[in-house]
């Protein structure tokens, strides 16, 4: 893809690949969620996005070489879209994002408790995680033996952090 560039910047050039309002949300619903079909994208975020802006970042996204896409074998009219290798080595980008927001903005307990625990994990957490992702997105081979993934360990703190919430909450009247 061919971007006009205002400099040759490391910060300017990475804010011209995600300075919109969507990019980081979808590549974040890639990694964290799991999720990689347009439809699943569409319909599980929970920001909102239109299907005509979510088909154009992901356009984008694969143009600058973050995804790849290709027809799904499950299902004929279908595609899956894979992170690459230059996606993936944003999870620790994404760890210190998370981090920082969680000091320094309004976040809500159930959906911060995945930030905190990635900030707490630490690079040998990013790692794995960043191997996991390597498996689930390009097929490289991976031990599966290490105990749970780190999707689904953040998953359950999540769920755990909305269980507690509702139970706090008391039944409704």
């Amino acid at each position: 893809m061919s971007m006009d560039r205002r400099s040759g910047c490391p910060i300017n050039l990475s804010l011209e690949v995600f300075g919109d309002r969507w990019s980081l949300i979808i590549l974040r619903d890639m990694i964290f969620g799991g999720r990689r079909h347009f439809r699943e994208l569409l319909n599980g975020s929970m920001e909102g996005i239109a299907s005509n802006i979510l088909a154009d970042r992901l356009k984008r996204l694969m143009e600058l070489g973050m995804l790849t896409k290709a027809d799904d074998p499950s299902h004929k009219q279908k595609a899956i879209y894979s992170l690459t290798e230059m996606a993936i080595t944003l999870v620790p980008i994404l760890a210190h994002l998370g981090a920082w927001g969680r000091v320094w903005l309004p976040v809500s307990e159930e959906l911060s408790i995945r930030a905190e625990l990635l900030e707490k994990g630490g690079p040998p957490m990013w790692d794995k995680f960043m191997d996991e992702l390597r498996h689930e997105h390009l097929g490289m081979p991976f031990d599966t033996a290490t105990g749970p993934s780190v999707r689904a360990t953040l998953q359950a703190a999540y769920q755990a952090v909305v269980a507690s919430k509702a139970l706090s909450a008391g039944p409704a009247a």
